[in-house]
């Protein structure tokens, strides 16, 4: 297990007293129990978890929800679906389709569909995340070798870039991404 201290985290990224406070005592069991376990991982992770939620600050998108209103994609096919199964997480689950997977995944029932908050929920905020992190296989991405490529739209991609579109579905925010991911990696080796 990699041990993420608040002085360490700190480091990496500008996070609040209250949210060291919040997330320290859960960040290493948690990753650990989903293999996020070595240097490698542990950057990686934390690197877009903290561009994602912003420093560990938000586990509920800001925007209302009503731009997924209607989107078939994420399963949101009754009215009012956006608005309720907006993102939350510290990488943000959405959709209705994605909340069932979620909860099915944490609970082995379907409770997140009626009470979608507790992805706000410290512990919950970041299981969902290690259970995204999981579901699409993002430690075989850590795991690659550093001169690693695959193509995306026609050009050759290293794996924080992948990393990055495979969360994110384009490269949105990458050099923060990577500003975290470089400083991770020296703080955590």
């Amino acid at each position: 297990m990699i041990e993420i201290t608040k002085e360490k985290l700190k480091q990496v990224c500008n996070i609040s007293e209250r949210n060291l406070n919040t997330f320290i005592p859960i960040l290493s069991p948690t990753l650990d129990r989903y293999q996020i376990n070595t240097v490698e991982r542990v950057a990686c992770f934390i690197a877009q978890v903290a561009h994602e939620s912003g420093a560990f600050h938000y586990v509920r998108e800001i925007a209302s929800g009503k731009a997924y209103e209607g989107r078939k994609d994420l399963g949101n096919t009754q009215a009012g679906d956006g608005v309720k199964f907006k993102g939350r997480g510290l990488i943000q689950t959405t959709g209705r389709t994605n909340y069932r997977d979620v909860s099915l995944f944490l609970f082995n029932d379907e409770r997140l569909l009626t009470n979608p908050e507790l992805l706000e929920q410290p512990q919950y905020a970041l299981d969902s995340a290690c259970f995204y992190w999981k579901r699409k296989d993002l430690n075989s991405i850590c795991d690659k070798d550093s001169n690693w490529r695959t193509a995306f739209k026609g050009k050759p991609r290293d794996k924080f870039e992948w990393l990055t579109i495979k969360i994110n579905g384009g490269l949105n925010g990458y050099a923060d991404r990577l500003q975290y991911y470089r400083k991770a990696q020296k703080v955590f080796a």
